[in-house]
Formats: C-alpha cells, sequence, structure tokens
C-alpha cells in the first residue's frame, strides 16, 4: 500500500475497507491524460499568426479553465474516501492504573453549621474533601452521608466530576426541614459505606468518616460497624472536626440568625477506636489548615493497580466527504455550463 494511503489510514481516521483507497491510483493516468491533451490538442478555430495577441494579459476566464478538472478531480478522491467507509476510533483498551476504592462518610447534622471553620464545618470539609478527590484521578470514591440516619449520596465511581457536583451540593437543610432525622448516627454512616465497599474486589479499601459529635442514634452502634469494616479487610482513617471548647452557632430564632457557643463534643475515644480496630488513623481537624494537613495525609494511603477498559464507540464519518463530493460537481458543472461554457 502507498506510504500516503498508509499515513491517512494511520492518523486521520480508522477505515472500513483501507484498500479501496488503492482507486486513487486511477488519478494518475487521467491527470497525464489531461496535461497530454491540454498540450497537444488540436486548436478549436485556425488562424493566420497569434503574434496579434501575444502582448494580450490573459483574462480570469482563461486563469480558470483549469478548474473543473481540479473539482473532477477532488469529487473523485472524495468519493473513494467515501466507498472507504471512514470511521471514528472503536476500540477496547486496557491499561492499568493506580487506585484505590475510598468510601467518605460525612456527617450533615445541624451542628457542622457551626462556624469554628471557615465559614462553617461543613463547607469546609466539602472544600478540602473536593481537593482530595480532584487530587487521586484513578480511584473509585463514593459519598455517604449521614445525620440521624444515612444514606449514600453517590456510589463508588472514576466520574469525579459528577462526585464533586454531588459534594457541591450537600447541604445540612435536610436535617432541618426533617426530611433526615436530626442527630450523629456515626454507626449507620460507616455501615452504609461498608456495604459499598464489601464486595470491591481492590486490595486497599478505605473510609474516610468525618464527623463534629457522639454517636447518638441509629440502629448500629460504631463499634459493631467497626468489627464489620475489620471482617471486610477494610480501613477506617477517622476524622473529628471542631475547634476545642465551645463553638460559635448560627440559631434560627423567630426568624432571625442569633449565635450562641455550644459547647463542643466529639467522642474521641469512640474514633480512635474505630481507626484501631481497623488499622486506621484518628485525627483531629481543629482549624481549616489542620483539617486540609490531614486530608493530606491520608492521601499518602498506598495505592494499588487497577486494570481499567476503556470503550471508544464507532461512528461513521463519511458525511463530510461526500458533501464535498457533490459540492465539487455541483459547483463543476456550474462553472462548465456558465462562464466557462464553450461555443461549439
Amino acid at each position: 500500500m502507498p506510504r500516503c494511503i498508509i499515513i491517512l489510514n494511520t492518523y486521520l481516521m480508522q477505515l472500513a475497507y483501507p484498500y479501496l483507497l488503492l482507486l486513487l491510483l486511477l488519478a494518475i493516468p487521467y491527470i497525464i491524460w489531461y496535461i497530454l491533451r491540454h498540450h497537444t490538442g488540436d486548436p478549436t478555430m485556425q488562424v493566420s499568426s497569434t503574434a496579434a495577441y501575444a502582448s494580450v494579459p490573459p483574462t480570469w476566464r482563461t486563469m480558470l479553465v483549469h478548474v473543473p478538472f481540479l473539482l473532477r478531480l477532488l469529487a473523485y478522491v472524495m468519493i473513494v474516501i467515501v466507498l472507504a467507509r471512514p470511521q471514528t476510533s472503536n476500540s477496547w483498551s486496557d491499561r492499568s492504573v493506580e487506585g484505590i476504592d475510598i468510601m467518605l462518610a460525612m456527617d450533615v447534622s445541624t451542628s457542622m453549621l457551626a462556624e469554628d471553620l471557615r465559614p462553617n464545618r461543613l463547607e469546609a470539609a466539602k472544600k478540602v474533601a473536593s481537593e482530595f478527590i480532584a487530587g487521586r484521578p484513578n480511584d473509585n470514591i463514593g459519598l455517604t452521608i449521614f445525620a440521624g440516619e444515612s444514606y449514600t449520596q453517590c456510589p463508588m465511581t472514576t466520574d469525579h466530576v459528577v462526585l464533586i457536583n454531588l459534594f457541591e451540593s450537600l447541604q445540612c437543610d435536610m436535617a432541618q426541614n426533617g426530611l433526615i432525622a436530626d442527630g450523629t448516627a456515626i454507626g449507620m454512616g460507616l455501615a452504609n459505606a461498608i456495604s459499598r465497599l464489601k464486595d470491591s474486589k481492590a486490595k486497599s479499601k478505605v473510609i474516610i468518616l468525618l464527623t463534629d459529635g457522639s454517636n447518638n442514634a441509629g440502629d448500629i452502634s460504631p463499634q459493631t460497624a467497626a468489627e464489620i469494616a475489620r471482617s471486610f479487610g477494610i480501613r477506617v482513617y477517622t476524622i473529628g472536626v471542631g475547634t476545642n471548647g465551645t463553638a460559635r452557632y448560627p440559631m434560627n430564632v423567630g426568624g432571625h440568625i442569633e449565635y450562641l457557643n455550644i459547647p463542643v463534643e466529639i467522642d474521641e475515644r469512640t474514633l480512635q477506636a474505630i481507626a484501631d480496630a481497623t488499622e486506621g488513623e484518628f485525627y483531629r481537624a481543629t482549624n481549616n489548615a489542620k483539617l486540609r494537613e490531614v486530608y493530606q495525609q491520608i492521601d499518602q494511603l498506598e495505592k494499588t493497580k487497577m486494570n481499567v477498559r476503556q470503550y471508544s464507540r464507532r461512528y461513521e464519518a463519511y458525511f463530510i466527504f461526500a458533501a464535498i463530493a457533490c459540492l465539487a460537481l455541483l459547483l463543476e458543472l456550474l462553472l462548465r455550463e456558465t462562464i466557462l461554457k464553450k461555443i461549439p
């Protein structure tokens, strides 16, 4: 196969029938025939001498005399390409990437509105977690939220744009508006995250659980959930978020916001016990900088290889070539029957 055909097939597109491009070779004798005919053809009208026309500059019609030939040649090339069926790529590709399976369990109880972190605990946690997600493009990451109840906001996915958008939409108004029970069901949040990881084939399975309180709701205790996590080989990293002492909390009183200082009650013992039982770590984040530092430390987790299979769909791409061929033929016919029309 000629080198030009190989380049066309390799770099521009995939062709269903690349061997049909050999038909382009038929254009070579056509070009040779046209050149010979143009230079050796008999004159249409004979005159005694052409000396009087030697100094006459060529007209624009004269300069367009070869355009119909070029248009016919272009149309032929486009038709051959259409017959070869140009297509976009369609292939499965397997590649190994470094990554782990992670479930984020986020507390969205009303106490997360406390403003000891800026602008509040929830917004600070969302911002840092989103940075963490963006920095791990090869990981399967999901999101579980909990207050007095728990549910999965996003199953594990590598589509981190969707995950981050769901993260940005998190608010504490679900508990405030009664959509879910208020409270802090740490055990339920942990158990929900475990249910998403238990069937994972990854060598490293991790839960990052963030809360600002102590377990006071739910049907599963944090200790029981930790034992379940350990049985499935899941490491749990727990983060207690909130300052020491008291925190500024916005309270809605008669339609007006009043700020109260509420005590910070984080059950560090329980969070430490969960981390110890699952060979994880417990972290205490008292401000925005410390919270970011916590996620940076977790980011140093070991990574395991995953096989990712990518699929690229095939689409027929002949339309543009067919359109060019039709346009070239139409323009050639228009020129030949109008401004370049020959009178016998």
